[in-house]
C-alpha cells in the first residue's frame, strides 16, 4: 500500500495520514462489529439458539465460504442487526453542499455547508425501524414487503457511507462478518465472565473496546 501511495505522488505526510486510516478504518471498525453482535448474541438466548439451529442444519463447509452464508436468511438477519444495533463508526462525517447549494427534502442548503448524520440517531430511530428500535432482534429483517426489506438493507448499509464515499473494504467487511460467527459458535461455548461489565467501551468516533473476558470451552461436535 506504501508503494502505491508513493507511486501516486503522496507527500510523506500524506503517507503517514493513509497508513494510519489503513490501519483504523480497515480492521479496527470490523473488530468492534465482531465484539458487538457478539454479546448481543451470546445475552440473547433466543437469537443464539436460532443461529445455533440454523447452523447445525445448513449444508456448510470447513470452514464455511461466504457464498454458503449468504444462502443462511438467520445468520444475515444476525448480521445486519448487528450493524445496526452498534454501528461501529459514530463520527459524523460532513460532507459539504457543491457550488449552486442543494435542496434536501424541501430545504435549500447552501454551497459549502457542512452535513453530517449520527449513526446511533438513525439506526435507533424508532420513525425509522419501530417501537423497538433500541431492541436487538434479528426478526425485524423478515418483516415487511420486500421493497420495506430493502428500503432498511440500504439505511444499514448507511453504516459503510454512501455513493463516492463508501467504505471501500465492505465486501471484505462482509465475508469477515459470514464467516466469523458460524465458525465461532460451532466450535466453542462462550460465557461472560462479568455479565454486570461484559467490556470496557470508549468512544472517539470509533470505538475502543478491552476487557471483553470470556470463558471459552471447546463445544461438542456431537451436540
Amino acid at each position: 500500500m506504501v508503494g502505491s501511495f508513493i507511486r501516486h505522488g503522496l507527500t510523506a505526510r500524506e503517507v503517514q495520514g493513509e497508513i494510519l486510516l489503513q490501519i483504523v478504518a480497515g480492521s479496527d471498525t470490523t473488530a468492534c462489529a465482531i465484539r458487538a453482535t457478539l454479546l448481543y448474541i451470546l445475552t440473547n438466548s433466543q437469537v443464539q439458539s436460532k443461529l445455533l439451529d440454523e447452523i447445525s442444519k445448513a449444508t456448510i463447509s470447513t470452514p464455511i465460504t461466504d457464498a454458503e452464508a449468504r444462502k443462511m436468511p438467520y445468520l444475515q438477519a444476525v448480521i445486519k442487526e448487528g450493524l445496526r444495533i452498534f454501528p461501529p463508526v459514530t463520527g459524523i462525517m460532513f460532507k459539504e453542499v457543491p457550488a449552486g447549494g442543494d435542496t434536501v427534502k424541501g430545504f435549500y442548503v447552501p454551497e459549502g455547508t457542512g452535513i453530517g448524520w449520527s449513526p446511533f440517531g438513525l439506526m435507533w430511530n424508532k420513525e425509522v425501524w419501530g417501537d423497538d428500535a433500541k431492541l436487538f432482534r434479528p426478526e425485524r429483517w423478515f418483516e415487511g414487503t420486500p421493497e420495506e426489506i430493502r428500503k432498511k438493507e440500504i439505511d444499514v448499509e448507511m453504516v459503510f457511507g454512501y455513493g463516492k464515499y463508501q467504505c471501500l473494504g465492505k465486501n471484505v467487511a462482509y465475508l469477515e462478518l459470514n464467516k466469523i460467527y458460524v465458525e465461532l459458535l460451532r466450535n466453542f461455548h462462550f460465557t461472560i465472565v462479568n455479565p454486570s461489565e461484559p467490556w470496557k467501551s470508549f468512544n472517539a468516533g470509533l470505538f475502543l473496546q478491552s476487557k471483553m473476558w470470556m470463558r471459552v470451552t471447546k463445544r461438542d461436535p456431537a451436540l
